[in-house]
């Protein structure tokens, strides 16, 4: 079992209640198995659902967060733990080096951005960490398909379509993500002739 799980996740407001409610049962179910809960420390959206969601099952949260989003309106106040760091490039390194294994749940640039960079980090072999994208809604199905489609047009090696799992529901992704085994051949793109 992945004792750590780093989760990216949304921090815009006025979302619909199916991802808030879908965020609050990660977090209360990363509790409940007693996992521990890096994220990045914001209170609103998403981020907010997922931490207090695991902090009100009695869960350990992480944040980790960067010193100019820091703010009162942004930052969550009520945390096991919180780091502080420079900026966004230190923060996501650090959130990478405390995971188990990653969620992503749905979001947008930031969120995209960090789960692309944690697949783009599998695939040069920074890490061997299972990437898991909570497919709420089916909010993740045209991002999906585009990693198909450049799979399938060899963009992306077949290998690397198995660095990543999709699930609509909590405890199944968790699950899948337990279960995750490292593809093999994942250096042939670096040693082609």
């Amino acid at each position: 079992m992945h004792r750590t799980i780093t989760v990216f996740a949304a921090s815009a407001d006025h979302l619909a209640p199916i991802y808030m409610d879908s965020a609050w049962r990660l977090g209360t179910l990363l509790a409940a198995q007693e996992r521990v809960l890096v994220f990045g420390g914001g209170k609103t959206g998403l981020m907010g659902a997922v931490a207090d969601g695991a902090l009100a099952a009695g869960g350990e949260v992480i944040g980790i967060i960067n010193d100019g989003l820091n703010l009162p309106n942004l930052a969550h106040s009520n945390l096991t733990r919180v780091e502080v760091l420079p900026d966004i490039h230190q923060r996501q390194a650090r959130m990478s080096e405390l995971a188990d294994a990653f969620i992503v749940l749905p979001g947008g640039f930031g969120t995209m951005a960090e789960a692309l960079e944690a697949l783009t980090w599998a695939q040069i072999g920074l890490h061997q960490k299972a990437v898991g994208f909570l497919n709420i809604n089916g909010y993740y199905d045209p991002l999906i398909s585009m990693l198909a489609r450049a799979a399938a047009e060899n963009f992306i090696f077949p290998e690397h379509s198995q660095l990543y799992t999709v699930a609509a529901e909590p405890a199944e992704l968790l699950r899948l993500l337990d279960g995750h085994l490292q593809p093999e051949n994942m250096s042939r793109w670096l040693e082609r002739p």
